[in-house]
């Protein structure tokens, strides 16, 4: 299945990789390699992560504080945003 970002969930990604490649080298890159195993999750089977609102799910990540809100479209999975628990839930997608 096709993988889409919105940009929000590109700029989502730079920020944090940079943030955690700021705090410790190498780290970013850990981040980079659990964002792609909750992808590969969710790729495995999209409808098994639970709905947060209307059509968005979301995947949390194993070591890092992050949920991969997506939603499951005709043209592919979009991932609308990595979401870092810290932030203002009332800002989640």
């Amino acid at each position: 299945m096709k993988l889409l970002y919105t940009d929000r969930a590109k700029d989502d990604l730079e920020t944090a990789f940079l943030w955690y490649e700021r705090q410790q080298r190498g780290l970013g890159q850990d981040f980079l390699n659990n964002i792609e195993a909750a992808l590969q999750q969710i790729i495995a089977n999209p409808k098994a992560q639970p709905l947060y609102h209307d059509a968005i799910r979301g995947c949390l990540t194993r070591r890092f504080p992050f949920t991969l809100f997506y939603s499951i479209e005709v043209e592919g999975l979009i991932i609308h945003s990595v979401f870092h628990h810290r932030l203002d839930t009332g800002k989640r997608p």
